[in-house]
């Protein structure tokens, strides 16, 4: 059925009521009674009748104008509620592993602003343990965290890191028991720390003769690119240009090198916000290529 927007605009257009009638799909008498109880709830008389046609009021000039800007309003609001449901809009908050903001994800979100303009996007950083209570807290939609997360929601797995013994001297592990060069290692909430002091526990019957302990893994990487000793640290923060001396740690046990996971973790959900689709696309395609450097 017509709205009372639609009537007036017609009405104004045509000035004729048999002409309106037709465009409306509505018999004469049918669109007179819907324009009388349009002019008595507005109180006042729209239209002048003749045999010329239809002349609007002042007053009717007045709400024709209303009916008109309101129909323009509707369209442009149903046009914005379907781009909602085809276009990416809204805010993206993303709570991620520092290591992993610093190292990897600017150029996902490069790419994803690219691609999505009208999105926003919300960062923060910190140990993987802020990030999960970001979560918990409702202010970040998806999290990235590194290593063993305990999360019950959707978890996917994004890409897994070799760990790595650098140094400018050093050519193996087993160098690591005459050098008097000092172990640079890094400390966080995580489980980092403690699972390369297992690895040590493991291959060695005692603990290195020097250590400095920093609390930025940056810091740690700075550190040993200067010279200043050996650390141990994963793929994400290195790369070929470093010109470094790089040894793959190993696990005599498993019989497989020492790793770090990264997981992408929220809410079923923000899963379902169309942002959060988007960016698990994106976040997924550079995660398939991360170790390929031709992409």
């Amino acid at each position: 059925m017509a709205t009372e927007a639609e009537i007036l605009k017609i009405l104004a257009e045509e000035r004729n009521m048999r002409k309106a009638a037709e465009r409306l799909f509505l018999s004469q008498p049918a669109l007179s009674q819907r324009l009388q109880s349009i002019e008595k709830e507005w109180g006042a008389q729209l239209f002048i009748r003749s045999q010329k046609g239809l002349t609007a009021t002042p007053a009717g000039e007045l709400v024709i104008a209303y009916a008109i800007d309101m129909l323009a309003k509707k369209e442009e609001i149903f046009e914005t509620i379907q781009s909602l449901t085809t276009k990416v809009n809204g805010t993206l908050k993303i709570a991620c592993a520092s290591i992993v903001g610093q190292n990897w994800l600017p150029k996902i979100l490069k790419d994803f602003v690219t691609k999505y303009p009208e999105a926003k996007i919300s960062l923060m950083t910190g140990w993987s343990s802020e990030i999960v209570k970001a979560l918990y807290e409702g202010e970040a939609h998806i999290g990235i965290v590194r290593g063993q997360v305990d999360w019950k929601g959707e978890k996917i797995h994004l890409f897994r890191d070799t760990l790595y013994l650098v140094d400018q001297e050093l050519k193996t592990i087993e160098d690591v028991l005459t050098t008097n060069r000092p172990f640079i290692q890094f400390k966080s909430d995580s489980n980092y720390y403690q699972e390369i002091q297992q690895w040590w526990q493991r291959h060695f019957a005692s603990n290195p003769r020097r250590q400095i302990l920093v609390d930025q893994i940056e810091t740690c990487k700075q550190m040993a690119l200067n010279g200043i000793g050996y650390a141990i640290l994963p793929s994400i923060t290195l790369n070929e240009h470093d010109g470094i001396n790089k040894i793959a740690l190993t696990n005599n046990e498993k019989e497989f090198g020492l790793t770090r996971d990264t997981w992408l973790i929220g809410y079923e959900s923000s899963f379902e916000l169309r942002q959060v689709e988007a960016f698990v696309e994106v976040v997924q395609d550079h995660a398939r290529c991360l170790f390929d450097y031709t992409k």
